[in-house]
């Protein structure tokens, strides 16, 4: 673990940003708040919350320190949620590791409270998109750089994805028995 007590407390912010993809119905479900479950958006905001205040807990070298304010925003697309989370804190070390759990957890109660209705979900592009504070300074994601906007503007339907990975290896149904049975053997 990094010796942090040489430094000063210092005002420390973190924001991170994911989204859980899913069927039309099913965010039309979230926005109605039409969930069987619950609010899914206040469900998902307080896991959030308490996410962040137990970060520590979860990753093994990640300091603990005393969470000043949590603030948890959902943004709902055609087909999916947006979830940014904002970390504050002053103290010696910054705030990241809880601005992504916060952001992660959140998704993942969003899944479990929309589960029974689309299995299909998908969570992703977790990213950290700024921080402010301590000694290296401010540092903001560009919205606008290639892997921002590769990861943005990705529309392939999971399935598709995968199919893409399954042929990069070069197997294919060539590769199977005649009568196209796979029984493992060799693996």
């Amino acid at each position: 673990m990094v010796d942090v007590t040489p430094k000063e407390p210092t005002h420390r912010r973190a924001v991170a940003r994911c989204r859980v993809h899913m069927q039309p119905e099913t965010t039309a479900k979230v926005a109605s708040n039409a969930i069987s479950k619950g609010d899914v958006l206040a469900v998902s905001r307080v896991a959030g919350i308490q996410a962040a205040k137990q970060a520590a807990n979860m990753i093994p070298l990640c300091h603990p320190l005393l969470v000043g304010a949590v603030t948890i925003n959902f943004t709902i697309g055609d087909d999916y949620v947006e979830i940014e989370t904002q970390v504050e804190t002053v103290d010696r070390t910054g705030v990241e590791m809880e601005a992504l759990t916060a952001c992660s957890v959140a998704a993942l109660t969003v899944y479990d409270m929309c589960k029974s209705f689309d299995r299909g979900m998908v969570i992703g592009e977790l990213a950290l998109w700024e921080k402010t504070g301590g000694r290296s300074g401010n540092w903001r994601r560009d919205a606008s750089g290639p892997a921002v906007a590769a990861e943005m503007a990705r529309t392939l339907p999971i399935e598709e994805q995968i199919d893409g990975l399954i042929g990069a290896q070069g197997s294919s149904e060539a590769d199977l028995p005649g009568d196209g049975s796979f029984d493992g053997a060799g693996l």
